[in-house]
């Protein structure tokens, strides 16, 4: 592994306590082992929201798989006025969730849109007239073991409504063919088209709106020259 791993030298605390249990999840976060935690939504998120170039549906509603501690979240809800839903198979990260939402903010119609849950990503499910317009996937993908995307493809394609948009923060993205350094963190690599692959076999057809390498100098240091922004579409 390349000593300049995007989440420094916290990446093997991480290998030290996950393993393919969720609930593994917790123990991270009861230990404060969170790097991937930066205290704020990621700039590439919020360029994607107000840049205009993507005409997101407002009023709608929003999944953030994997939310922490609900920064992306909370800002759906703020941003584009969605009733925005953060998952986490963490009770530690749900609980600091909603700490942060009751804490950051004073709007009581805002907190009405925010919802955060434990739950199992892979098992959630809603009614036909509750799937979502958005969701919002950062470091969940990757966090995830590789068997399992297939899975991710197939919730991602049940829980997002025909003409929804998914968003997919790339990081850390590595070329195809070559996974190093990154090949076991954090704690898994991604790339573009292992995102592609795995929504396309979910039986859906997707429209790839938006694809962005973002300039490095909006981004936090850890990002530099590692992130990779994808609007995808479902049309069908």
């Amino acid at each position: 592994m390349s000593t300049d791993h995007p989440l420094g030298t916290r990446v093997a605390d991480i290998r030290t306590f996950l393993t393919e249990d969720p609930q593994s999840w917790d123990i991270l976060w009861k230990k404060k082992v969170t790097p991937w935690d930066s205290g704020e939504i990621q700039p590439p998120l919020r360029q994607v929201i107000e840049s205009g170039d993507v005409p997101f549906a407002r009023g709608g509603r929003a999944l953030v798989p994997g939310c922490g501690r609900g920064y992306d979240t909370i800002y759906l809800a703020s941003a584009l006025g969605h009733d925005a839903i953060g998952l986490d198979a963490s009770v530690t990260a749900v609980e600091a969730a909603n700490e942060l939402v009751r804490s950051e903010s004073s709007n009581p119609e805002l907190v009405s849109k925010i919802q955060f849950e434990t739950a199992d990503f892979f098992k959630y499910e809603v009614p036909e007239d509750k799937k979502f317009d958005l969701i919002y996937d950062y470091t969940f993908f990757v966090a995830i073991p590789p068997s399992k995307r297939l899975l991710w493809g197939s919730q991602i394609n049940s829980l997002i409504k025909p003409g929804g948009y998914l968003i997919t923060l790339m990081f850390p993205q590595v070329p195809p063919r070559d996974p190093q350094p990154y090949t076991t963190g954090p704690p898994f690599y991604s790339n573009f088209a292992s995102y592609e692959e795995v929504l396309r076999a979910g039986g859906s057809e997707w429209e790839v709106v938006l694809d962005k390498i973002p300039d490095d100098a909006t981004l936090l240091d850890a990002h530099k020259g590692k992130d990779r922004i994808v609007v995808w579409k479902r049309s069908a």
